[in-house]
Formats: C-alpha cells, structure tokens, sequence
C-alpha cells in the first residue's frame, strides 16, 4: 500500500507542475517578437558631376552671378527622428563669375580661398517628413563653415526622391559681413551685405539599418 501511495502521490505531483506549467505559459506568453520593422535611416550621396552651387551679389552698380564647383558630399537622416549628419563640401577656390579681375579680388580679399579652400555645411536635423517616393519640402538645420567660422543656419530644401536617385535645391543668404568677411565695396561701388545663394544638388539614395 504504501508503495501504491507514493506512487500515486508522485503522479499526482508531476501532473500538478504540468498543469502549473501550462496556466503559467498561458497565462503570460512570450511577447513576440515585432514584425514592422524600425524606419532605415536614409543616405544621400551627392553626384558633383551634376550639381552645383550659384549665387548672387546685389552692388549699386549691377548685380553679380556666379557659380561655386561641390566636391563632394553625403548626407545621413533618420526619417523617424529627423537627426542628421554628414557634410557638403564646396570649392571655395572654384568661384567665378566671369570677371577675372572682379573674381581675383573675391578669392585674395574676400574668401582668401587660398587659407581657407572650402565651404562646408554639415546637417544636424531635418524638420518635416522626407517621403521615400516624390517631393518633399523641409528645413535642414545644420553648421555652415565659411572662411574659418562656424555659423548655426536653418536651410528650407525642396526634395524628389525617385527609386534609387534624388535630387534638390535651396535658396538661402549668408550674411557674410556680419560673418567678418572683408566688405569689397569702395568709394564707387557698394555692395549688399549679404548673399544670395542657391544650391541645384542630385545624386543616389540607399538605405541602411
């Protein structure tokens, strides 16, 4: 008998801490493993070859164009939190506005290209939604380095998004005066204190995790 027990008290144990088992798992299962996955941060590589910078130059006399070459850049965002980084690389020796004595005098004076040979704008954020298909419209904030300094600037970007290319453009002045920056106005010529410049960039679009 007391064999008969044990045993039946040994089966009635085991099937007790099979059933608490069981109520356990049902009870909390195991939470699953989420299926959407998080949003991959998007790259912009920019094609030089195809993009480029202008700007102009209000004066008493006459209004100046001209066009600075882009080296190179890449530009990283997170769609979901707008943080950004990587840079934009302009030829600050590039400039030229079709004047050759006007252009020597902007690069010794002015830019002093030589010392400093680029023009950098490195993203922080960008605000607003970036669709991964079509044309968006942000601003980009982010650090302009000009001519030695770093200046805080707040860019509005109009972006296409198409497959694996983008392409965009923004429009924007530099107080470069107010920056310190020589002023090139003389006695018969002055001009504005700021500059107007408009940015045509294009390039490829990748994603990664």
């Amino acid at each position: 008998m007391r064999i008969v027990d044990r045993k039946s008290l040994g089966i009635g144990a085991g099937g007790i801490f099979a059933l608490a088992v069981l109520l356990s798992a049902t009870a909390s299962p195991p939470k699953p493993q989420s299926t959407a996955t998080a949003a991959k941060e998007v790259v912009l590589t920019v094609d030089p070859t195809q993009s480029k910078v202008h700007y102009m130059l209000d004066s008493t006399v006459h209004t100046v164009h001209g066009t600075f070459a882009v080296k190179q850049g890449t530009m990283h965002f997170d769609p979901a939190s707008g943080k950004a980084s990587g840079e934009v690389v302009v030829y600050a020796t590039s400039g030229e506005s079709g004047n050759s004595s006007r252009d020597a005098k902007m690069h010794k004076d002015v830019l002093e290209s030589k010392k400093y040979p680029d023009v950098v704008f490195k993203p922080t954020e960008v605000e607003g939604k970036v669709v991964r298909s079509g044309s968006s419209d942000v601003k980009v904030h982010g650090i302009f380095s000009l001519h030695g300094s770093d200046h805080e600037l707040i860019v509005p970007v109009h972006a296409e998004l198409a497959g694996d290319r983008w392409k965009g453009s923004a429009q924007f002045d530099v107080p470069f005066i107010d920056w310190g920056l020589k002023d090139p106005s003389n006695f018969l010529l002055h001009v504005k204190h700021v500059v107007g410049v408009e940015l045509e960039l294009t390039g490829s679009v990748n994603s990664s995790n």
